[in-house]
């Protein structure tokens, strides 16, 4: 029994199995993500090793060529290059587009861990770095402020940047700009050469002295308590009482030969703020989160901090990804409910008849809702390219809905039976709507092969084309001749009765 037969015969069925794959659609569309471009990883890492106190020469040699030996032998390698500069050697490792950067990221570092053995003493471990498209922030805002300024750093990490971290999606919150505190020992050197002192002996006593130790347990009755020596300085002032030895029994603090200053650290790079000085706060999102959502909690949550901050401190939105998402995507989805209204409008002119305009009306959603569920399955998000492709699609469902739905008509003009005209109409032109299906496959299926950065660009139109138009055949031999069957009844009621109607005659 053929497709169209079982739709006729068994309408309850039908409608079912449409009625679910509506539901699975809603329910797709409700949970997708909404970000402005498909998520797409970088086929790069980044190999940096820090050797304080080389040249750049020194790097070439002894670490950026030793690497590049070790790392030629990955997998999926397109391009190696490097840079050696003073401290620092950077060694680029460039991947196929579609490549799996986690896998490769463990090669690299197998491929390191048989280099360390080569490398001079003294050089930090390399460090990996993998770049993608979630380490870009979404939301950036600008932070100023006068009498608070100097503590501006502790301020907003213990305030803002703590909180903000714990909201789901967040992957990270920093802040670049901002004063740090540090403390300044600006020791006399002609007190440090009449006390016979040296700086290594100074720094070390200090270091000694500024730390908290664990001093093992104390047992009371049936407990076990850990014992910890709290060593750290509480505050800057408790620097000035260190003793750093002893000369004809009399003891010398550091204030005898140093002066303690708690203060800010040099900076090198300074921001302002509409002329004051200030600083900026990045939040990035974690790789599957929602732009949008997670935007729209950052917001609230610092709104509702806003207040808890001392009055001179102003924190400002900068830049916010998602207002330019939200726009693009409304303005698409108003572009693509445009298009559905014109559609219909456009087959009721020609088709003459309300009735036949919703069965054919009712093939676009269906088939539009199927993308949804696909990118719900493969966990991709809802962004500018699936609904360019949805706009794109929407005007090719509807043509084998009206090609199937045209000859059944003609079938129940020709006073043929509703039911049977769905049959015999659908079975005579079922083989040129699927011919035509393939043909629109054949053009935009090939996208989805394509590879590099447009393959993960426009994959998304390739298959979301394929599926909605794929989608429209199966709706267009199946529901379509079962709606036509039942709702075409009234019109052949109504020709019944016209036919079987007395006339009259003039006189």
């Amino acid at each position: 029994m053929s497709i169209y037969t079982t739709a006729v015969e068994k309408p309850i069925s039908t409608i079912m199995i449409f009625v679910g794959v509506i539901v699975f659609g809603l329910y797709s569309l409700v949970h997708l993500p909404i970000d402005f471009y498909p998520e797409m990883d970088a086929p790069f890492i980044s190999v940096m090793t820090t050797y304080p106190g080389a040249n750049a020469a020194d790097i070439e040699e002894n670490i950026t060529k030793v690497l590049e030996n070790s790392l030629n032998s990955v997998e999926n390698l397109k391009k190696l290059s490097s840079t050696s500069m003073d401290n620092l050697s950077l060694v680029t490792i460039q991947f196929e587009w579609g490549s799996n950067l986690d896998e490769a990221s463990n090669n690299i570092r197998d491929a390191i861990d048989r280099t360390l053995s080569r490398l001079p003493e003294g050089v930090d471990r390399p460090a990996i770095f993998k770049f993608n498209t979630s380490m870009m922030p979404i939301l950036l805002y600008t932070i100023t402020a006068k009498e608070s300024y100097a503590a501006l750093d502790k301020i907003i990490e213990e305030k803002i940047i703590n909180q903000i971290n714990r909201i789901e999606g967040v992957g990270s919150a920093s802040m670049n700009g901002a004063p740090q505190r540090v403390v300044y020992i600006d020791v006399d050197p002609t007190c440090l050469e009449a006390y016979n002192l040296t700086l290594e002996r100074i720094a070390g006593i200090i270091g000694a002295e500024n730390m908290n130790m664990p001093s093992g347990n104390m047992k009371m009755g049936m407990m076990d308590y850990q014992v910890r020596i709290e060593g750290e300085f509480p505050q800057s002032q408790v620097i000035n009482d260190v003793v750093l030895a002893t000369a004809n029994g009399k003891s010398i603090y550091l204030k005898d030969i140093a002066t303690v200053r708690d203060t800010i650290k040099d900076q090198t790079m300074y921001q302002t703020i509409q002329g004051q000085d200030g600083a900026m706060m990045f939040i990035m999102k974690q790789s599957s989160a929602n732009s949008v959502q997670v935007c729209k909690k950052v917001k609230q949550e610092i709104e509702r901090l806003t207040p808890t901050l001392p009055s001179d401190i102003k924190v400002e939105v900068l830049y916010d990804s998602s207002d330019f998402i939200v726009k693009t995507i409304n303005n698409l989805s108003e572009t693509l409910m445009y298009a559905l209204i014109f559609v219909v409008f456009v087959v009721f002119i020609f088709l003459g008849r309300w009735r036949a305009t919703i069965i054919i009306a009712l093939t676009i959603p269906i088939s539009l809702i199927a993308a949804f569920i696909y990118l719900f399955v493969t966990g991709q998000s809802l962004n500018v390219i699936s609904l360019s492709s949805l706009s794109i699609a929407i005007g090719m469902v509807v043509d084998d809905a009206i090609v199937v739905l045209e000859n059944i008509t003609n079938h129940i003009e020709r006073g043929s039976n509703p039911r049977e005209a769905a049959k015999y109409a659908t079975n005579e032109v079922w083989l040129s709507v699927i011919a035509t299906t393939l043909v629109v496959v054949a053009v935009f299926l090939p996208l989805t092969l394509t590879g590099g950065m447009t393959g993960i660009l426009f994959s998304q139109l390739g298959w979301i084309v394929t599926i909605t138009v794929s989608v429209s055949t199966i709706a267009a031999i199946s529901l379509t001749p079962m709606l036509a069957s039942h709702m075409m009844k009234l019109k052949e009621k109504q020709k019944k009765k016209t036919t079987n109607s007395p006339t009259t005659t003039p006189c």
